[in-house]
């Protein structure tokens, strides 16, 4: 792992994804990538590293005056006497936050993106959704999301959520890094729901040919019954005091994402701990 991109508003959640990050960073030898995304400005006056390109009065001023004021909340983060032992850069970009935090990961080839997020519920999880759901859908790297606190040396039992079924084999390779950073222990889990009944003898062969599959070590296998796959993956992890969920996501859009929704984004807005995500959309 070379480097982690770390998104920040710098609210307290922004604040504890960085610190999982820097954790990361101090078991990984990676460097830090942290940014912030200044959105809603017009796209002629300034461009993406926040630099003027026309002389628009009185807005160029305020912008500026907001640019440097988030760098200085930057270069204090950079300048952490308790981030010292740790490589960090920042960077502003303007723009739409989800178009920007793409573009981040696709310039500097980053490994990993750690980010705080709220999550959403209710009317505001159907129809708006979130920049977090955005990025997990799409993201060409894992992507960890973070809700509170956390200590990477407790994170011993990590939740491995999959049908068995897709194609796997990335996502169990970058997944395995997380677990070498982490020791933890992997548990493999096939959540059972009424319309997707799996007999257990048809799942334990399923569990046997994708860990040799995939040469899975320190995993476990189980089986979850549960009416949802959601309800079953937040309830066997809560069962387990499990510290991290992981999953793929398949990235649906459009109609077929308001149908099916996405297991993997409903996790990120309701699970407390992190959940590590990988989208599948467009791999083999």
């Amino acid at each position: 792992m070379n480097t982690i991109l770390v998104p920040t508003d710098f609210s307290a959640h922004a604040n504890n994804a960085l610190d999982l990050a820097v954790q990361i960073a101090r078991k990984s030898g990676a460097k830090i990538l942290v940014i912030n995304v200044i959105e809603g400005l017009r796209d002629f006056s300034f461009n993406t590293m926040g630099e003027a390109e026309s002389d628009a009065g009185e807005e160029v001023f305020i912008v500026r005056k907001l640019i440097d004021q988030v760098k200085l909340r930057l270069s204090e983060i950079v300048n952490n006497e308790g981030y010292a032992d740790v490589s960090i850069e920042s960077a502003v970009e303007m723009g739409n936050a989800f178009e920007s935090i793409s573009k981040v990961i696709a310039d500097h080839d980053a490994d990993l993106l750690v980010m705080g997020t709220k999550g959403t519920s209710g009317l505001e999880e159907v129809l708006i959704g979130s920049n977090t759901e955005k990025v997990v859908r799409y993201a060409k790297c894992p992507v960890i999301t973070v809700k509170e606190k956390v200590s990477l040396d407790q994170i011993k039992n990590i939740v491995f959520a999959s049908n068995l079924q897709d194609e796997q084999t990335e996502l169990v390779a970058k997944l395995k890094v997380i677990q070498d950073i982490t020791g933890a222990t992997l548990h493999l889990v096939k959540v059972n729901t009424p319309n997707h009944f799996s007999t257990q003898r048809q799942m334990m062969k399923e569990f046997s040919n994708f860990i040799d599959k995939h040469g899975l070590n320190n995993a476990s296998t189980s089986i979850y019954n549960e009416a949802t796959e959601e309800d079953g993956i937040l309830y066997f992890a809560e069962d387990l005091g499990a510290c991290m969920i992981a999953m793929g996501t398949h990235g649906r859009t459009g109609i077929l994402h308001l149908l099916s929704g996405s297991i993997a984004e409903d996790l990120v807005n309701h699970a407390q701990v992190p959940v590590w995500t990988l989208s599948q959309k467009h791999r083999k």
